[in-house]
Formats: structure tokens, sequence, C-alpha cells
């Protein structure tokens, strides 16, 4: 800096002007720095709203692939249930048994002979087993022995107007 100019910023009025060229200045900065700062900032915030907008879309998607999955896997399930009562139907629990009123099955290894005496009630069913009447209540287990050497054992598991499930094991015992 020349002599000239220093004694003339270090006068009383050069430094009020070097002040307000100075805050001037900084001013200036601020507001092109901030202008450059809004600028910058909006393309992430136009790229922001952009990827918020494709995910929304997506998950829209989503969801209403989510609900025909859940509709199909209800769908599913039903026919599940339906098919397996129709297998069971067909295939009973190994020494399980579906008696109809009036009707006489061997079971046991044909050691026992059971029948279902008229239609079950609602507290009981009537059961002849081997010539012998007797009531019972679903969960009701009835013990047979049909000869010394074999032990067998008759449990009603359920029961309706229309039928009775009836478990029906014999063991051998040994002499």
């Amino acid at each position: 800096m020349t002599p000239r100019l220093y004694r003339a910023l270090m006068t009383r009025g050069g430094r009020i002007e070097l002040a307000i060229l100075a805050a001037v200045v900084i001013v200036v900065v601020a507001i092109v720095s901030h202008g450059y700062g809004k600028w910058l900032a909006r393309s992430d915030v136009f790229d922001r709203d952009l990827t918020i907008q494709r995910l929304q879309g997506e998950g829209e998607k989503l969801e209403s692939t989510v609900e025909a999955q859940l509709a199909k896997i209800a769908s599913l399930q039903a026919k599940l249930k339906q098919l397996q009562a129709t297998l069971d139907a067909m295939m009973p629990a190994e020494h399980t048994y579906n008696i109809i009123p009036n009707q006489s099955l061997i079971v046991g290894g044909g050691h026992l002979t059971i029948g279902l005496v008229g239609s079950p009630t609602n507290e009981y069913v009537t059961i002849n087993i081997n010539g012998k009447q007797q009531s019972a209540a679903a969960g009701s287990v009835i013990n047979v022995t049909p000869d010394p050497a074999t032990r067998c054992e008759v449990t009603v598991q359920s029961f309706d107007m229309f039928k009775a499930y009836v478990a029906a094991s014999c063991e051998t015992q040994p002499k």
C-alpha cells in the first residue's frame, strides 16, 4: 500500500469508508453464498421428491401384491381344510373309526365288534362292544378284555347326531 493511501485510510473518514466497504462486501458475499446454496440444494430436493414419488408408487404396487397374495393364501387354506376333511372322512387315522347308527365294525385285530346303538344324544352315545351295551360321553375310555391274554381300549373321541368317532386298539399280553 502506498503511504498516501495508507494516510487516507487512517483518517477518521477513511476508517468509516473502509468499515462500510467491508460490511458491503460481507453482505454481498453472504447473499451470493445463500443464493448459490439454494441453487445447489434445489437439485437435491428435486431428486428427493422424485425418489419419494417413485417409492410411493412402488409401495402401492407392493401393497396390492400383498393383498392379492393374502387373498390367495386364504383361498388355498380354505381349500386345504376342505381337502383335509374329505381325506379324513375317506381315510381316518389308524385305529380310528367312524360309526353310524345301527352299524357295527370288527376292529382291534378282530378282537372287538363295535356298534353304535341308535342315534347319539346330546350327552352320551350308546356303544355295543362285543354284545355289551355301554353309555359313554366324548373322551370316555372303555377297557375291555375279550380274553385273558388280550386287553383292548375303546375311546369315544367325539360324536354328533349322525355318527361317532371311536378309537380302538388291542394288545396281546405275553403268556
